[in-house]
């Protein structure tokens, strides 16, 4: 169990750092558009690679940061009975979920997509659009993606069946980094915790 459990601190590591990185793809994505926005504007003329970037930098972010988001317990889940469970059902039914649900997907996925990205690389082929962009770039993000996602699947598998075995904390405790609406939250209530003393300063007599 203490390999494997090293191979899961590995693989959310992977993810962590993935993660923390794949959002320059969404800046990048912004910046194209803005551009694009402003050569239209000032110089009346445009491109189908602008459009196009946008939309293989996109769908990189999301499918390679597929993996982040389930190591932060961040994908959209139905809890409206998995609430009502013991913590050990909720356990149990995580772990149904990855072995049987979330592993085949992912190698069906892949043994579907893995070739196409490889025959795309091989064909060279370029997007039907005028203008448009070489094609194999987008399609790598599906191994790639689905592979995160994979081995992340994997390491909170692990992680379930250590807490059972009483080898590993909680898996379904709060993490110890705070989400990015946390942050917000608490950044709000030092503003107006902040405001909040200004104004009583200034609401005090003088003398």
């Amino acid at each position: 169990m203490r390999a494997l459990l090293k191979f899961s601190n590995a693989v959310d590591w992977l993810n962590a750092q993935v993660g923390k990185y794949v959002i320059w793809l969404i800046f990048a994505a912004t910046a194209i558009s803005a551009l694009n926005a402003i050569v239209r504007k000032v110089f009346d003329t445009s491109s189908n690679a602008f459009l196009e970037a946008q939309w293989y930098l996109f769908a990189w972010s999301f499918l390679a940061a597929a993996g982040y988001t389930l190591l932060h317990r961040e994908h959209v889940r139905i809890d409206v009975l998995n609430s009502r469970f013991s913590k050990r059902a909720q356990v149990w039914i995580d772990i149904i979920g990855f072995a049987f649900f979330l592993t085949p997907l992912c190698i069906v996925v892949l043994y579907l997509g893995t070739p196409l990205a490889i025959q795309m690389y091989q064909t060279g082929e370029m997007s039907g659009n005028s203008g448009g962009l070489i094609r194999w770039p987008v399609w790598a993000a599906l191994p790639v993606g689905f592979t995160l996602l994979m081995l992340q699947g994997w390491s909170e598998l692990i992680k379930r069946i250590a807490f059972l075995r009483g080898e590993g904390p909680d898996p379904m405790g709060r993490l110890a980094d705070k989400s990015a609406e946390e942050e917000l939250a608490e950044a709000l209530r030092a503003r107006t915790a902040a405001e909040t003393l200004e104004a009583g300063g200034d609401a005090a007599p003088q003398r």
